[in-house]
């Protein structure tokens, strides 16, 4: 008759480990599980069960005594029974006390249970065809897997979520350094471009720490404020929207004069109003609610005349000088065909992006374009990059103000 045991050899009963004694009541799937992907998983895991990369390392070994690549096939439970002394050779000479600790401490965890026979030795015996062998069951990686694995992907969210917002933070820093060395040139007359090259020297200073996401989120905040207050001395309101106000009525005359600008507007994504006058898409957005503007990508962090002082090619391609951001958006999609871009790459591209970034994007692969083999395959990869949230134009538009300097 086999018996197996509860309690381990001469050590103390806790409740934790009679939970997870009883686990093992839980009959093994059938096919088991590969010993390799179950490791991979837990290693990832290991933080919301204790374990440090140290105790990892004896469980490989531990692991890598079972004979084959699937643990608990066949229903029977893969139990391993290697001395002290085999493991901490195998563990490439690691004391036996050391060793002995990182046991208890994966025992305590869960992820191995002490199958400990009458004299505590470890061994295997055959009776009759049967097997019974004492050691460490290793059937809680297989049983618990599901449980690991949901632990693993939360985990993987949440350092792809760091990651993305420390790529965005480290954009937004660049480009408010990129915009103070070119406000000193502007606007000389200001005092305040040393307070925003203080906050994006400490900005950098940062980032060189491993932040977590409160720090990393506030950071973000402070850099996003001070991009707003940068643009807006670059690019006073009032003057934004009086030449914005002065080009939907140029608009209006050309498309009133012009059937060929029909097209241009339509593929800016203008509205017909009720007096049958179209309006552009961009300026009506401000009418809408506070969810669809959320939910837009966010505008470039740029002056639009540092935008044209970059990108002086796409301008010869205007009717007239641009002076708001909707005619910069209108003579993209003008120009898009001409560039070998289809209108999938260049819709998702504006979905990604926003259509003003977008166009900033079409305007820089205009000055590079005889550099670039492939101008759709280019704009996808910066489409894909946008959809992380690590992508600004604003690198891009510095790198060729230095370039033409």
């Amino acid at each position: 008759m086999r018996y197996d045991p509860i309690t381990p050899f001469r050590r103390p009963m806790t409740p934790a480990l009679m939970d997870h004694r009883a686990q093992l009541d839980t009959p093994l799937p059938p096919d088991g599980l590969n010993k390799w992907e179950a490791l991979r998983e837990l290693a990832c895991a290991r933080n919301a069960y204790g374990l440090s990369d140290r105790d990892m390392t004896v469980l490989q070994a531990l692991v890598s005594f079972h004979p084959d690549t699937v643990l608990g096939s066949g229903g029977a439970a893969p139990v391993v029974y290697p001395s002290n002394a085999a493991i901490c050779e195998r563990l490439n000479g690691m004391p036996c006390s050391t060793m002995r600790r990182h046991l208890s401490r994966l025992v305590g965890a869960g992820v191995i249970v002490r199958r400990d026979s009458p004299n505590g030795k470890r061994y295997a015996r055959r009776v009759g065809d049967a097997k019974v062998a004492y050691g460490f069951d290793l059937s809680p990686l297989v049983l618990r897997h599901a449980e690991v694995c949901a632990h693993a992907e939360k985990i993987r969210a949440e350092r792809d979520a760091l990651k993305r917002l420390r790529e965005t933070v480290s954009l937004m820093r660049r480009d408010l350094a990129g915009l103070v060395d070119w406000g000193r040139t502007e606007r000389p007359d200001l005092a305040t471009w040393d307070i925003y090259e203080d906050l994006a020297r400490l900005a950098a200073r940062d980032l060189r720490r491993k932040l977590d996401h409160a720090a990393l989120e506030t950071l973000r905040a402070r850099l996003f404020a001070a991009l707003t207050e940068v643009r807006d001395l670059l690019e006073p309101q009032e003057s934004v929207t009086q030449t914005a106000e002065t080009s939907t009525s140029h608009a209006r005359n050309e498309q009133h004069h012009q059937n060929s600008e029909k097209d241009s507007h339509a593929s800016e994504g203008a509205v017909p109003g009720e007096d049958g006058n179209v309006t552009p898409l961009t300026s009506r957005k401000a009418n809408l609610g506070t969810d669809a503007q959320e939910d837009a990508p966010p505008a470039p962090s740029l002056p639009l005349r540092l935008v044209l002082l970059a990108c002086p090619e796409i301008q010869s391609y205007a009717p007239h000088p641009v002076r708001h951001w909707h005619e910069f958006v209108a003579i993209a999609e003008t120009v898009r065909p001409m560039t070998g871009i289809s209108p999938t790459a260049w819709e998702e591209a504006r979905r990604a992006m926003g259509p003003e970034q977008a166009a900033v994007v079409l305007a820089a692969l205009l000055e590079r374009f005889t550099e670039i083999r492939n101008p759709g395959g280019y704009l996808r990869h910066l489409t894909a990059k946008a959809s992380e949230g690590a992508f600004s134009c604003g690198p891009m538009v510095m790198a060729l103000l230095r370039r033409a300097a």
